[in-house]
């Protein structure tokens, strides 16, 4: 099933714009992502015309678009394209987001079936702390005294948990019917997963909690003890 909510990626050069698209499209291989890098010439700077062909293709291609922008200019650009389409501004947002950590947060956020809201809350809040906000999950460890398990398993990635895993992994946990962390890291965030810098060889601590946790628990052992095929 397609993705409810397309991104925009727009930037001053059209390589970094590819480049970032990408990076989330590895991640979140559902979600249709456009990049809007360059000027029409090639070069630095923005287009109008590209920017505005992006976000009509994200329109056609969801019910809804997050736009993300490098710099300053780009985002004047945005904002002129935003002021003359005959949308609501509930269907076309532009994210007040880092390019790469919002791109890369948004996109998992809108693979997990994320409103245009959602994805936007997700671009906004990947600066710094590296949260990705994932819609409310059925059972968390602060509302829920449900069942809590634990585990401590093994990377077996030679590479460890590096971006593709950890967003395979991410999406895995964010369908569960459990709250599950990996070394205290919200495990349905895939850069709080790729902040832990697990390499192949250490161990991780597994953490569930709700009605499903020990269940939670096994699924997730399994995935990171299977080794994403790459062992």
């Amino acid at each position: 099933m397609s993705a409810r909510v397309a991104l925009v990626l727009v930037s001053h050069s059209r390589q970094l714009a590819d480049g970032v698209a990408e990076l989330a499209a590895q991640m979140a291989p559902g979600v249709r992502i456009f990049a809007a890098g360059g000027t029409d010439a090639g070069e630095l700077g923005t287009s109008y015309d590209r920017v505005l062909e992006a976000v009509t293709a994200g329109l056609s291609a969801a019910g809804g678009v997050v736009v993300l922008a490098d710099l300053g200019s780009a985002i004047l650009t945005v904002e002129s394209v935003l002021e003359v389409l005959d949308e609501g501004s509930e269907k076309v947002v532009l994210a007040d987001a880092p390019f790469v950590e919002g791109a890369v947060a948004a996109a998992v956020t809108a693979h997990g079936s994320g409103t245009v809201a959602e994805v936007l809350d997700s671009a906004e809040h990947a600066g710094g702390t590296f949260a990705v906000r994932e819609p409310k999950a059925p059972h968390s460890p602060v509302d829920d005294a449900g069942d809590v398990a634990q585990r401590t398993v093994v990377v077996r990635n030679p590479l460890g948990l590096h971006a593709r895993p950890a967003a395979v992994l991410a999406r895995l946990i964010a369908g569960l019917d459990a709250a599950v962390t990996i070394n205290g890291a919200n495990g349905a965030s895939v850069l709080e997963i790729m902040k832990l810098g697990a390499t192949g060889g250490q161990g991780l601590v597994l953490s569930a909690t709700g009605p499903a946790a020990e269940q939670a628990i096994d699924v997730v052992a399994t995935a990171i003890e299977g080794g994403f095929g790459e062992v």
